[in-house]
């Protein structure tokens, strides 16, 4: 008799959604992730993308202590969500989010945690498996796009029409994406380092650049925008309508 084996188990990940932020730049009375985006909140597409992928098991996501609308979210009390503290930063935030896998995790030398902002709810299941597909390589990695237009640094100035510094070439430039993707441990020794050092940590891979570690480019889907501005929410709206028509 011929035995059929079942193929092995896709290795699973948590996930860390830093959403303490106000988002200023949307002009609105409330936190931007939880502006409505066809019934549900950005905030909900976010967590719920992110879940329904295979690999991704759990998600720890970090609110602002004194956050008064996360609760009331339907998705709020899932068994597969845990809200921690987020920090005053998106680096500090993060941060939260390792030292509790930490604290929570039987084997957390070798976990690997995906981080994503909670401001992009179009990225493709296909963006997140090419990106998870590094751990068999050891050497984390973030989504990203290369840049297609030509690239201008504005003079330092106050003024809401700078004047053009100088025209800075595009080769080897890349918009950084979320979800970016590191083992655990290497993330929040990386976090920590920086943090104490003064660093400008904007996102988790220049906290791995500063020590001098290995960042993988995965190149991305331009579908996988951050809602920033209002504008931006239509442009949502569009490709989760969509999805499966654009991607890869």
């Amino acid at each position: 008799m011929t035995m059929i084996h079942s193929a092995d188990p896709l290795p699973q990940f948590s996930a860390i959604v830093p959403a303490a932020g106000v988002g200023k730049r949307m002009k609105t009375n409330i936190p931007k992730q939880y502006l409505t985006l066809l019934n549900k909140s950005l905030l909900e597409w976010t967590l719920a993308t992110l879940i329904s992928h295979p690999q991704i098991k759990h998600i720890l996501v970090a609110i602002n202590p004194n956050d008064e609308y996360f609760g009331s979210l339907k998705i709020a009390k899932s068994p597969w969500l845990t809200r921690i503290d987020g920090g005053k930063e998106r680096s500090d935030s993060v941060l939260a989010g390792l030292q509790h896998l930490q604290q929570t995790s039987e084997n957390f030398d070798s976990e690997w945690a995906l981080v994503h902002d909670a401001a992009r709810p179009c990225v493709s299941h296909h963006d997140i498996s090419q990106l998870l597909a590094l751990h068999g390589s050891g050497c984390g990695g973030i989504l990203a796009t290369p840049v297609r237009d030509t690239m201008k640094r504005s003079e330092a100035t106050s003024s809401s029409t700078p004047l053009v510094n100088q025209t800075v070439e595009r080769d080897n430039l890349w918009h950084a994406l979320t979800p970016q993707f590191f083992p655990a441990q290497e993330l929040l020794q990386a976090l920590e380092m920086g943090l104490n050092q003064g660093r400008k940590v904007t996102d988790e891979a220049s906290a791995i650049e500063f020590q001098k570690g290995s960042v993988k480019l995965v190149e991305g889907c331009s579908s996988n925008i951050k809602v920033t501005h209002p504008q931006d929410l239509k442009l949502a709206e569009f490709y989760i309508k969509n999805r499966g028509t654009y991607e890869s």
